[in-house]
């Protein structure tokens, strides 16, 4: 026995000095995480911890989120506390996205029909359980007075300061601004919001798409924005640059346009699959593999958070979409959210009219698959999200 006890001894010596290890190596991780902070330097508290939190959470896997949630889904219309996510698995998603489209108008209503009111108390009860709230701008065309689709040559130059709709366009940031300034939870402080201006800008759509703007002239509009909505005290934004999956082939393409690494706060792209053919499908897999990887990587050298910010495959015509073509799409990459677009339902404005939705509802064929993808190992969902107390310094 006596001969052992030297070999135990170096056991529990080798022992605890490997525990110490992984200690030392925790509290390095953490130590750093505490140094990452949102661009805005007067961020809220909630705003700052959110960011840092979501560096920490996705170590664990990535949130799904679904466009307008609490809003509508097929074939129902603001059933308070309905979602078809929920409907489905029982489960929220843990990131929801809003449009303020139309707020440029003082509307009552954006441009997808939902009454800002709604969206406001929809967004506070998303804060007030935990999960997260991330906003785009459909804006209309400040040059022309058409809808953000009119791509008129010379819009961003006659918004940018000196030119000649740029107080119009100031104003609209100003209706802009007070909306992001009324989003409060129970606690009465402000809601953090993921917010991505002027996205999928490497299209062709949109005003402020590439083929109507420069880089120094969109990162000139980027820069003016941010320092803008600041100057009027909105300090809850999380700044997301957003390209599309149009035109970007490489890290190059990707990073064309970024307007530096105290302008943005997280990269991502969009990306849909049009069509229901293997080989539409197969294009899908491969370029949203090339996109997250170049995501991934970007993230890591700036030491920015990534997303897939839109995608969704309409109707989901094939069962097993979610998990032999997402996730598996994914990967392990340490992405932060993928979000799919909204469930409209039947959309008679569509040319031809058709039923318009990307997330399952209740006795669709592919919920057995989505359920599956709910169950994965590294997909978040409103349940996962909530106990890690994303707005405070609690650790996930």
């Amino acid at each position: 026995m006596k001969k052992n006890i030297p070999i135990l001894l170096l056991a529990l010596s080798l022992l605890f000095s490997c525990k110490k290890a992984t200690q030392e190596e925790e509290q390095k991780k953490e130590e750093a995480t505490t140094k990452i902070a949102p661009i805005d330097k007067n961020a809220t508290k909630e705003t700052v911890s959110l960011y840092q939190n979501l560096f920490k959470l996705r170590e664990k896997g990535y949130m799904f989120g679904h466009q307008d949630d609490l809003a509508y889904g097929v074939n129902w219309k603001y059933e308070e506390g309905r979602s078809d996510v929920k409907d489905v698995t029982g489960d929220y998603p843990a990131i929801y996205g809003w449009d303020i489209g139309r707020i440029e108008d003082n509307a009552e209503k954006n441009l997808d029909g939902v009454p800002f009111n709604k969206m406001r108390e929809f967004i506070k009860q998303v804060y007030d359980r935990g999960g997260v709230n991330t906003i785009s701008w459909h804006v209309n065309n400040p040059f022309t007075d058409g809808d953000s689709w009119d791509n008129t040559p010379g819009t961003v130059a006659a918004i940018l300061p000196g030119g000649e709709q740029h107080e119009k366009y100031k104003g609209w940031l100003n209706n802009a601004s007070n909306f992001f300034l009324s989003l409060k939870g129970s606690d009465d402080k402000l809601v953090p919001i993921l917010y991505r201006p002027y996205h999928e800008f490497t299209g062709d759509w949109f005003w402020w798409c590439k083929n109507t703007t420069s880089p120094e002239q969109f990162k000139q509009l980027w820069e003016f924005t941010i320092t803008y909505f600041e100057e009027k005290g909105v300090h809850n934004l999380i700044y997301i640059y957003n390209t599309s999956s149009a035109n970007v082939n490489s890290k190059a393409d990707f990073m064309e346009y970024y307007p530096g690494d105290t302008w943005a706060d997280m990269v991502s792209y969009d990306i849909y699959q049009g069509g229901e053919s293997a080989e539409k499908t197969e294009k899908f897999i491969t370029d949203t593999k090339k996109l997250t990887a170049i995501i991934d990587e970007v993230a890591q050298e700036h030491n920015k958070l990534s997303a897939i910010a839109e995608t969704g495959f309409e109707q989901i015509p094939y069962e097993k979409w979610w998990t032999e073509t997402l996730a598996q799409s994914i990967g392990n990459h340490k992405i932060s959210f993928v979000l799919v677009w909204r469930n409209h339902g039947w959309n008679e404005w569509m040319n031809p009219p058709k039923m318009h939705y990307y997330a399952p509802y209740d006795g669709h064929p592919s919920v057995p698959d989505f359920k599956d993808f709910y169950n994965l190992d590294n997909t978040l969902f409103q349940s996962n999200v909530t106990k890690f107390n994303l707005y405070n310094t609690a650790k996930p």
